[in-house]
């Protein structure tokens, strides 16, 4: 079986950032929705570029998206069945050695984010193929294969394997959806205030969001059975 993962960060793990948290996630679905999901919110961004006068190849990130745009994307996402938020968030004060290597860092983030917010929820015998989409903005070239062969190291006593493609998402809706549920749940740690009028709408079975360090899990903790 084939299951579907887009990914995007926010805050910032180099050594020298002073931000207070870093986050990693995105949504995963299946075969199924994939396409729905894309479209959808291809849908509601048109819309919402064509409102502003914006052009149509000009992408929007989730910070120049009013609470509105926020409230009705989320909305049509949740009507879905198959779609799932994930994320992770990591308490950099927390951490008792500074990040020295970003990309490494990058890699154990997302391991532990399929670990924690993504597995968890899975209750499938059958082999899985995780087709991971990831924005390539923070990885440096000689490094791109780097993931992919981590994952597979990772998670060689289980049933799951990866394959890993890197995306510009001015081109990738999925990781710009991505790009946006990130980017809600790290607000919602860095500053509540900022996303106050977003987070009342969006409903605990589509979300898994887990801290680090510690077991702190919120969201949905039911299992989906496929």
């Amino acid at each position: 079986m084939k299951i579907y993962v887009y990914i995007d960060e926010s805050g910032s793990i180099h050594k020298n950032s002073k931000t207070a948290y870093f986050a990693v996630g995105g949504y995963f679905t299946f075969f199924e929705e994939k396409n729905k999901i894309l479209s959808n919110y291809k849908k509601i961004n048109k819309i919402i570029k064509e409102t502003r006068n914006i052009s149509l190849n000009t992408e929007i990130k989730s910070y120049n998206m009013t609470d509105e745009d926020k409230r009705n994307i989320f909305t049509e996402m949740q009507n879905i069945n198959a779609f799932c938020g994930c994320v992770k968030i990591f308490k950099k004060h927390s951490m008792k050695k500074e990040i020295v290597e970003s990309n490494i860092f990058f890699n154990y983030a997302v391991k532990l984010l399929f670990k924690d917010s993504i597995m968890p929820l899975l209750d499938i015998k059958d082999n899985i193929i995780f087709i991971v989409s990831i924005d390539n903005r923070n990885i440096s070239v000689g490094k791109l294969n780097d993931l992919e062969t981590y994952l597979q190291t990772e998670f060689c006593l289980e049933n799951y394997s990866f394959k890993v493609t890197y995306y510009d998402s001015a081109s990738n809706y999925g990781i710009q959806l991505a790009d946006l549920i990130v980017n809600t749940f790290y607000n919602s740690y860095k500053d509540k205030r900022i996303v106050k009028n977003v987070l009342p709408i969006l409903k605990n079975d589509n979300f898994r969001i887990s801290v680090f360090p510690g077991d702190k899990i919120c969201g949905r903790i039911d299992k989906i059975y496929i």
